[in-house]
């Protein structure tokens, strides 16, 4: 008879516990189950380990394994005994196993629910943050197998893996017997290891970016031998932007000739140049594998057929990160999406991570890198602003109207395809990254919602996060995206990226107008906007257009056509000190003094800059027409000098690091983030001879052709600074003592067991009220009336005046069809009511009616929830009646729902008014419509079997409120990609 250690796996592998993973340093692991195959490995990888290591996993000297060690440790039942290991290039790093011990430690099977756990890291990777990832796996997965709680038992001495215990966040027990510390804790997940957890992905996530960014050296694999290409376009722009770092040229045909340097490389011939020579006085290489040096960074962009080899050779040569610009990938159809799902494979085996393929390039505008590894010919200004986009088109356009507009770039992203780094990797970049105040992304597809509006939240806390959003209205992601995809409209999937705070337009154009506001100027305390300039027509468009933008604009002040800069100083300095205002416009056009003296655009810039010092704590946008050279003059420069005004607030002012120059060598330097009472700096661009000037005294004022577009940047900036403001205090998730959330579950449990059927069902009205019923949430009762008697039976049962509706689906919630018929008195008006029903819409078994007693008058609404399997649960508020849903009047929250969440949801649809006493009428009782808001956001987000409520309508009084119908559909719940484990997604 086998023991249960001789025994086979009796489950079949178990392929879903794969995972790539980021490690604390940037770069990347597979975790998988070890199998009786892995033998040699475990062999191979035990020699590596120190016996210092040794010693601490088995508390004695153990050389070498036995034969029998290493069957027991690669046969396992996925059970009972569990391995897993991290593995780079195919090889082993570490490795973690469980076993189920019984209360006395002895080998068990379920319902045993404790597992001894045990890790052993390869020496050379210690400090990588292995074991705490191979923690989380381990623990996902014996939560799955009903292992409810590790042991572990580690020597004193051993205070790297205490640690690792220790710092992951779960509940524990710690005790010290017989020279040995005792580990026991709960693997529940708790607010606290969530945290840490998500701290750790931040940090290691936006370190892989960090490392694709500022790469020591770089070898451009497909450098061309004559001038033009890809590759040898890519190695150009590089050398131009002064790249700091060391640079290789690469590619296969290099053989023994000449060094290739500029435009005579056109005449070489087809033996292309020497190995070790130089193209353009960079060292040329037919590998890189035959680079002496390390290599942080690969450029790629040779044809898809050749890449597996290019990569291939960057893995084993210990590069750390690729940028693919060759095409033929997933935008190419079936073939290209498997090409794709290879090279992602390949290169995170070997520890890489990715951007593209069929990638723009990266650039970084830091001196300490001056990086153009892109197809841009010129690298931006150095700037504040940090850009990432999914298309190379979008992304020309932006850092060509950028550059226009003399903003300058910290870092940019042009990720194609995105298969493996993402805007979300991006976002974790930026969020500590002290040369970025403001983001702008393009995107096309999101392929993680939940995780993107969880990291968008966190980020706009601290930096404006602009999103144009492509496709949207297709509801077609790119052929070159493999993304889940989301059912939600794209109004909700705007709705629920301004609910974390992100700045959502619709145009490029208007990404780039709010991000040079958010750039260059302090965050807006109030919607208040002064307006001043010398045309009153331009005076009363800005108007209008603040009123339709929501914000609260002065009565234009006319300087008159003859105003001098002088005139535009004094107004700009009166409107900036005044307490009623919070932001200033000014409207400027040519103009001819009275000494026929013309407009002159420096001194007017220079002016307004100088008002614009003087009350720092006030944002400023200039709208020009033909007023040629202005918006360069007004972004030629800006303050972060030490003896700038301090603002109201008392916030310090940091450090000068600005210098006025042409505005093609400036971009934003380093300066507060915005939302601070200080501008931002611009710097000339340095080159690798010239080093940075000092900073004068000067703001940086955007400038816009239009109105419109003044406004709605403005705009834009006031609605995220009362985000911001909100955000600061987020509410609380109530609890309410009647809710029965145990009852709740084991009703659901039962359920969906009765019905069986995996796509789940969508509960009796009896079922569906009864559940509801126990968070809270009382359902009107109605009684059925398939004939005229049973309806006067059920009247007499409620007492009358009732309502007698039909609850056929094509006349459901439809009172303006004539389904319904409201405020039958006595016997003789409802059987009067039922004839006319069945005479007009058919008979009774089509119609289904019911009877229901009457409730206090008040206002018809809608309360929804649904879950989305790309974005997650959903909780959605409108007013009943076809007008509202045909204009798509309502609003949208994620879940759970705090308080202050479900008192914006209420008022924030267009015809919220209707709540509050429009027009004489009655507020009704807006607290009890909150409460019910946060009741179904518990209940959805409780129990995630609960896929869909729909409670229509909820008649809203003066004091109350009825629901009069509800729908609740059950499915076995989804899978949460937000909840377990540290992963990158698959491929």
């Amino acid at each position: 008879m086998q023991t249960p250690s001789d025994q086979q796996d009796r489950h079949d592998y178990p392929s879903h516990w794969e995972a790539d993973v980021v490690l604390r340093d940037g770069g990347t692991a597979r975790i998988r189950p070890i199998t009786a195959e892995d033998a040699d490995r475990l062999v191979s990888f035990y020699e590596q380990v120190s016996d210092e290591s040794k010693y601490y996993r088995f508390f004695a000297p153990y050389p070498r394994l036995s034969a029998k060690d290493v069957h027991r440790f690669t046969h396992h039942d996925q059970v009972d005994r569990v391995g897993l290991a991290a593995t780079i290039g195919g090889e082993f790093i570490a490795t973690v196993r469980y076993d189920r011990i019984d209360e006395r430690g002895m080998a068990a099977s379920a319902p045993a629910d404790e597992a001894e756990v045990a890790f052993l890291v390869q020496d050379a990777h210690q400090g990588r943050g292995v074991a705490s990832t191979l923690l989380e796996h381990i623990a996902a997965v014996a939560r799955e197998r009903g292992i409810r709680r590790f042991a572990a038992e580690v020597l004193p001495a051993n205070t790297k893996m205490i640690k690792v215990f220790t710092d992951a966040g779960y509940q524990q027990k710690r005790s010290f017997e017989d020279g040995v510390v005792r580990l026991e804790f709960d693997l529940e997940p708790t607010d606290r290891s969530l945290a840490v957890q998500r701290a750790r992905e931040q940090r290691a996530e936006g370190r892989s970016v960090q490392r694709l960014l500022t790469p020591g050296s770089v070898a451009v694999i497909g450098v061309g031998r004559a001038p033009g290409g890809v590759g040898r376009s890519v190695l150009n722009n590089l050398q131009e932007s002064g790249y700091t770092g060391r640079l290789y040229a690469v590619n296969s045909a290099f053989v023994e000739g000449v060094s290739l340097e500029g435009p005579s490389a056109g005449g070489v011939s087809g033996e292309g140049g020497r190995e070790g020579a130089d193209i353009d006085g960079v060292p040329a290489h037919r590998s890189v594998a035959d680079i002496e040096e390390p290599v942080d960074l690969a450029v790629i962009s040779v044809p898809a057929e050749r890449v597996p080899q290019a990569v291939a050779e960057c893995g084993e040569r210990g590069v750390r990160g690729l940028v693919v610009l060759s095409a033929g990938y997933a935008e190419s159809g079936v073939e290209g999406r498997e090409r794709q799902r290879e090279l992602v494979r390949q290169a995170r085996s070997y520890g890489m991570r990715i951007i593209g393929p069929n990638a723009f390039g990266v650039i970084n505008t830091s001196p300490e890198t001056r990086l153009n590894a892109s197809l841009a010919p010129q690298s931006p200004a150095r700037g504040r602003i940090g850009l990432f986009t999914q298309s190379g088109a979008i992304g020309i356009a932006l850092l060509s109207g950028l550059h226009r507009r003399g903003a300058g770039l910290s870092t940019f992203v042009g990720s194609g395809n995105r298969a493996d780094v993402s805007g979300n990797d991006l976002l974790q970049y930026w969020f500590e990254d002290s040369d970025t105040d403001v983001t702008l992304m393009y995107l096309e597809t999101i392929g993680n919602p939940r995780k993107f509006t969880r990291l968008a939240r966190r980020s706009a806390t601290a930096k404006p996060l602009v999103v144009v959003q492509g496709a949207r209205h297709s509801g077609i992601a790119p052929t070159g995206h493999a993304v889940q995809t989301t059912r939600l409209p794209h109004a909700t999937v705007s709705a629920l990226l301004r609910q974390a705070g992100v700045i959502r337009v619709d145009t490029v154009t208007e990404m780039v107008d709010a991000g040079l506001l958010l750039a260059g100027q302090p965050l807006p305390s109030g919607p208040r906007v002064a307006i001043l300039g010398n045309s009153e027509s331009l005076g009363l468009l800005t108007y209008d257009a603040c009123v339709a933008d929501g914000l609260r604009p002065h009565r234009p002040r006319d300087l008159m056509t003859g105003a001098t800069p002088a005139d535009f100083r004094t107004a700009l300095a009166e409107a900036l000190s005044d307490d009623g205002c919070d932001a200033v416009i000014v409207n400027a056009i040519p103009w001819v003094g009275e000494d026929g003296a013309t407009t002159d655009p420096e001194t007017l810039a220079t002016e307004l800059r100088a008002a614009a010092a003087g009350c720092p704590a006030k944002p400023v946008a200039v709208v020009h027409v033909e007023l040629g050279g202005l918006a360069e003059a007004l972004a030629a420069a800006t303050s972060t000098g030490p003896d700038a005004p301090t603002p109201p607030t008392g916030r310090e002012p940091e450090a000068p690091v600005s210098a006025q120059a042409p505005v093609s060598a400036q971009a934003p330097g380093p300066a507060q983030a915005p939302g601070s009472t200080q501008a931002p700096a611009l710097v000339e661009q340095p080159t690798p001879e010239t080093p940075e000037p000092p900073a004068p005294d000067q703001y940086r004022i955007p400038a816009y052709p239009a109105a419109e577009r003044a406004v709605r940047a403005l705009s834009e900036a006031v609605k995220y600074a009362q985000w911001r403001r909100e955000a600061a205090e987020p509410g609380r998730v109530h609890e309410y003592d009647d809710i029965d959330e145990n009852g709740a579950a084991g009703r659901i449990e039962e359920l969906l067991a009765a019905d069986g059927d995996p796509r789940g069902l969508t509960l009796a009205p009896a079922d569906a009220n009864e559940l509801l019923g126990r968070y809270g949430i009382h359902v009107r009762q109605a009684l059925t009336a398939p004939d005229p008697d049973a309806a006067a039976e059920a009247a007499r049962t409620l007492g009358y005046p009732v309502a007698l509706k039909t609850t056929a689906p094509h006349l459901r919630h439809r009172a303006d069809l004539g389904g319904v018929r409201l405020d039958l008195a006595d016997e003789e008006q409802l059987r009067r009511a039922y004839q006319e029903l069945t005479d007009a819409f058919g008979k009774p078994a089509e119609l289904r009616p019911v009877v229901q007693g009457m409730v206090p008058r008040g206002v018809d609404t809608v309360v929804r929830a649904v879950i989305d399997p790309a974005a997650g649960a959903v909780l959605s508020f409108g007013l009943a009646g076809a007008a509202s849903e045909l204009l798509g009047d309502t609003a949208h929250r994620l879940v759970p729902v705090t308080d202050r969440e479900a008192g914006s949801l209420v008022r924030s649809i267009r015809t919220a008014p209707l709540l509050f006493g429009w027009r004489g009428s009655a507020p009704v009782d807006t607290p009890a419509l909150e409460e019910l808001l946060q009741r179904v956001s518990r209940l959805v987000d409780d129990h995630p079997e609960v896929v869909g409520v729909s409670l229509e309508p909820v008649v809203v009084a003066q004091r109350g409120l009825s629901v009069l119908d509800a729908s609740v559909r059950l499915a076995p719940p989804p899978a949460r990609d937000d909840l377990g484990p540290r992963t990158l997604p698959g491929y």
